[in-house]
């Protein structure tokens, strides 16, 4: 055996260990907050005074500007403002924890509580390799983008947009995304948010695959709805957040802002904006469907004043989202927040600081949905094939972390010093024979040997090490078993909403 083909073998066999197995992470271990009692009482009257005096824009849908008025807020023309405390009495009916179940029982997630769960990156048009380069993103790439996320036990979900599939027509986009997130992966997935016709489209093939009595039952679909910062909901957005609510499907409430350009250039004005902007939505939620599922989700990005570009891995945004999980608690609301966001275009060392900074800043906040925890570049203009496993890896190295040092009589291994003794090493003792597999993570993008393995081994840089992690991946991969009458279902939906979506267009 070479030793390159050595190298393939024992990253091989080394790959399942150095990911959780679990369907979602449990975190035993704190989170870190930077705002106490006196700053939160600030943001709390700030937000309220926000929501008061200027109130936000519901636009383009006068049946809610009714229920809001019918339920005592104020409302002038697609104005609506809240007494301080109104907000709040009505998230109260929201669940702090929440099941989302996935196709496959065994891969259902908690959201909410002590779990974590890390998803892909959402939306970018393109996608990167290392062989092929930067190029718009296909049908085929999501495809393949999906069956990686089934394989990768790091991350517990398949997302939603992984990539825009600009091949097909953006009005039946939706229905491929979805029809491939429910037979290639098995994992729990996003519905589509673009328009209350494809969340509706979303929510009947999810029943097609796991039931209609269950899915009206259960919460099955996780669909993000981002706030048009500062302090707009727009006719799309509210649309989908109406479906999915009615639906009593789960809605995240994720105001997108870039400081300095659609919040103030200021973490603790951020914050109020933020609080005011998801509480006014919550509380809509709620309004609906009472008990309706919903999270505190938040992207916060500043801009460099110097360019206006948006910055990634930057002190401010991990500061954000540490204050804002304390928000999010105080409202009883499981929190959303971002993960390894990038600026860099190409899986480099500015890729992997960034990226690890912003996820290491959501573990440590306790994030309990890290989304574009895997795949960014080029601040999610892009979503990189070799990107996507390194990621991933740092997922696994995060939840170990999470799970807190073992201090059971086992790790504390009195025998191993006993039989070792003073002077001597612990490589051959019982202890170590027993437990050397488990004992520390170990993952399979980093390179740990000496100089000299590594270039007898074919000098491979990390990306050139990711690029055949994916190859190997993808011709590994087999799809999830499905029901016959079930897949048929879902192909005939598809054809039959193409046929009718096509035929309604001029």
């Amino acid at each position: 055996m070479s030793r390159r083909s050595g190298r393939d073998a024992r990253m091989q066999a080394r790959s399942g260990r150095g990911a959780t197995a679990a369907p979602y992470v449990t975190r035993r271990i704190p989170f870190m907050s930077l705002i106490d009692e006196e700053a939160i009482a600030i943001i709390e009257r700030n937000a309220d005074r926000i929501l008061d005096e200027i109130g936000m824009d519901f636009r383009g849908d006068a049946e809610t500007l009714d229920l809001f008025r019918a339920h005592g807020a104020r409302v002038e023309g697609e104005r609506v403002r809240f007494d301080p405390g109104w907000c709040r009495a009505k998230i109260a009916s929201a669940p702090p924890v929440f099941m989302q179940h996935a196709r496959n029982p065994a891969r259902t997630v908690q959201i909410g509580g002590d779990a974590q769960v890390y998803a892909p990156s959402f939306g970018p048009p393109f996608v990167h390799d290392m062989e092929r380069g930067r190029r718009y993103a296909t049908i085929e790439d999501f495809r393949q983008i999906t069956k990686l996320h089934h394989q990768l036990a790091a991350v517990q979900h398949s997302g939603g947009v992984v990539v825009e599939p600009v091949d097909l027509p953006v009005p039946v986009r939706h229905l491929h995304m979805a029809h491939t997130h429910l037979t290639l992966n098995d994992k729990p997935f996003m519905g589509a948010v673009t328009a209350p016709e494809r969340a509706r489209d979303t929510i009947e093939m999810a029943k097609l695959a796991m039931g209609a009595e269950f899915v009206e039952q259960n919460c099955v679909l996780y669909s993000v709805v981002n706030t048009n910062a500062p302090l707009v909901m727009d006719e799309t957005m509210l649309w989908a957040l109406k479906e999915y609510a009615r639906a009593g499907q789960c809605t995240v409430v994720s105001p997108f802002v870039l400081g300095g350009a659609m919040s103030p250039v200021s973490v603790a004005a951020t914050l109020a904006q933020v609080l005011a902007e998801v509480m006014a939505c919550v509380a809509l939620i709620q309004l609906i469907r009472p008990g309706a599922p919903a999270v505190f989700g938040t992207f916060f990005s500043p801009i460099s004043l110097r360019s206006g570009s948006p910055t990634f891995g930057t002190p401010e945004g991990t500061q954000f989202q540490m204050c804002a999980k304390t928000l999010a608690d105080r409202l009883g609301l499981p929190f959303h927040s971002v993960g390894g966001l990038t600026t860099a275009k190409v899986p480099d060392a500015q890729a992997g600081y960034e990226s690890q900074a912003q996820l290491m800043g959501a573990t440590m906040a306790g994030v309990n949905f890290i989304i574009h925890a895997t795949g960014c570049l080029e601040g999610l203009l892009t979503t990189g094939y070799e990107k996507i496993v390194m990621d991933a890896e740092r997922c696994s190295a995060m939840a170990r972390f999470v799970q807190g040092v073992d201090f059971s009589e086992t790790a504390q291994a009195m025998d191993a010093f006993f039989e070792v003794g003073p002077g001597n090493h612990f490589l051959g003792a019982a202890h170590t024979q027993a437990n050397f597999e488990s004992a520390f993570w170990m993952g399979e993008m980093s390179d740990n040997g000496t100089y000299e393995q590594w270039a007898a081994e074919g000098a491979a840089w990390q990306h050139e090490r990711a690029t055949a992690v994916v190859k190997r991946l993808l011709a590994s991969y087999e799809p999830p078993p499905m029901d016959i009458a079930v897949r048929e279902a879902l192909d005939d939906y598809v054809a039959r909403r193409t046929r009718e979506i096509e035929g309604e267009e001029p």
